[in-house]
């Protein structure tokens, strides 16, 4: 794993900016998709973005983004599925930056052995481990931090944790659904601390994510999915939320699923 690397603006350095460039997010996988878009938008709203995820490549890319629009980013790779890595990551972060405000948990992960009759054991928990385990294992680094300010979490599960969706597999499924029961507990055992969850639900977007599918979706479909923007927009309005509302759960839908 590579050392730190912290980009942008005076709020890079610890500096004064708006008062927004102070609050901290924590985004994994940031690297593609609904993560990467999720943590482009925090930035435009004056965030600092700790950017992890398995592709350091990508992440550097991501910061840099950041960094040539005046943001400030800190790359820390690594698996979420690894607590030693979520660990390293969460205290390079408070190292760095001294608190974290937010965690986007987008981290996912799917098989195209998706069946009973064709998946593996070692396939269902690879899944598991990184889609509920490694969200789980963010939540849980975070949480003191979390708790001293009133922290937020999103955690962006799929449209088959709110609607079965028999295609997206038995891994896939079961471990979006458990989700929502950890983010509903999340808010029932720390709104004291005035920590709220969002148990976030996209339905089809238009991800590298696709690529993964037994039947990978075509141009025609995929044009008609949601973007990545899109939900870097939802998770956008969840974080400016103000501190007396909490979003419980949110489901966004294309205008073409059914």
């Amino acid at each position: 794993m590579s050392e730190v690397r912290a980009v942008g603006g005076p709020a890079a350095e610890g500096g004064a900016g708006a008062p927004g460039d102070e609050r901290v997010v924590w985004v994994t996988g940031a690297g593609s998709g609904m993560g990467r878009a999720s943590a482009l938008a925090a930035a435009r709203a004056g965030w600092r973005v700790a950017l992890m995820g398995r592709r350091e490549g990508r992440l550097e890319g991501v910061a840099g983004e950041i960094e040539a629009a005046g943001g400030a980013a800190l790359v820390v790779p690594g698996d979420t599925a690894v607590t030693g890595d979520v660990e390293v990551a969460r205290d390079r972060i408070l190292r760095t930056w001294g608190r974290i405000d937010a965690v986007v948990a987008a981290a996912g992960l799917n098989a195209k052995r998706r069946a009973f009759a064709d998946q593996t054991m070692a396939g269902f928990d690879e899944v598991v481990a990184t889609n509920l385990g490694g969200t789980m294992r963010a939540i849980d680094a975070a949480l003191p931090s979390l708790r001293e300010r009133g922290g937020t979490v999103v955690v962006i599960s799929s449209y088959s944790a709110w609607s079965f969706v028999p295609y997206s597999g038995v891994a896939y499924s079961a471990s979006k659904t458990a989700l929502g029961a950890m983010t509903r507990m999340l808010n029932a055992q720390e709104a004291g601390h005035g920590i709220r969850a969002t148990h976030l639900c996209p339905g089809d977007v238009a991800t590298e994510f696709l690529e993964l599918r037994p039947s990978v979706p075509d141009e025609a479909a995929r044009a008609v999915m949601l973007t990545p923007d899109d939900i870097g927009r939802t998770v956008q309005f969840v974080l400016d939320s103000p501190p007396h509302v909490r979003i419980d759960e949110l489901v966004v839908s294309p205008l073409s699923q059914v």
